[in-house]
């Protein structure tokens, strides 16, 4: 890794840099990330590459030990099984439940989000499509009256972000699907046909975990 330059933080700069070196591979599911090592790789002090630390282990790219250095964090088929599993109960539910609450300002946030995504995928940045595809189920998610629920998807959508983070070469083929998928769903709570943005959502949904699963037939193959 190249060292870091001081126009941003040091702490922002280790955190971008090892959350690429893991998205792109560099960096291996469950390889050992020692603090001495990578701060003098970064050509940075151990404060702002700790707390780079704690801001991965957030996402759930990386998990921090008190006694051992942290890892990258690894994912499994089944834990991405089972966020789904949890995303469909409660991204289904949330739409039946509070597809009238929606207000306008989150459907322009919606819409803006389309344009970002459709960006991002021209422009082969499938990382940052990965974010903003996470931000369109989040908002959506808040369109209800219940708080809770909305946490409950945030933190099953953080959950499955993790495996096609870790995952991102099937992003470029899921990309362009997810985002036409997004953009019927928009449609159909932009015209108040509920019935049908509960419907598209439980395709979406489905077809998230068809290509999810799509990398580890594939590794299963070799």
């Amino acid at each position: 890794m190249k060292k870091l330059s001081p126009k941003e933080s040091l702490a922002d700069q280790a955190f971008n840099a090892l959350k690429d070196a893991i998205i792109s591979g560099k960096l291996a599911q469950q390889e050992e990330l020692p603090e001495e090592k990578l701060a003098l790789d970064l050509g940075i002090s151990r404060t702002p590459l700790r707390e780079a630390l704690k801001r991965l282990a957030a996402e759930g790219l990386v998990e921090v030990n008190k006694a051992k250095p942290a890892i990258v964090a690894t994912f499994t088929k089944e834990d991405g099984l089972h966020y789904m599993e949890i995303r469909r109960l409660l991204e289904i539910y949330n739409i039946d439940q509070n597809a009238n609450y929606i207000s306008g300002e989150v459907l322009c946030a919606l819409e803006e989000n389309l344009v970002e995504q459709l960006t991002s995928i021209k422009e082969e940045r499938y990382n940052t499509f990965n974010d903003l595809d996470q931000q369109f189920h989040l908002l959506i998610g808040s369109i209800g009256p219940n708080r809770k629920l909305g946490e409950l998807i945030n933190d099953a959508n953080a959950g499955s972000n993790r495996a096609f983070l870790i995952l991102s070469n099937t992003l470029e083929v899921s990309a362009e699907e997810a985002y036409y998928e997004h953009e019927e769903i928009v449609r159909a709570l932009r015209v108040q046909d509920n019935d049908l943005a509960k419907q598209l959502m439980a395709i979406h949904l489905d077809n998230v975990e068809r290509r999810f699963l799509l990398y580890f037939n594939e590794e299963e193959k070799k």
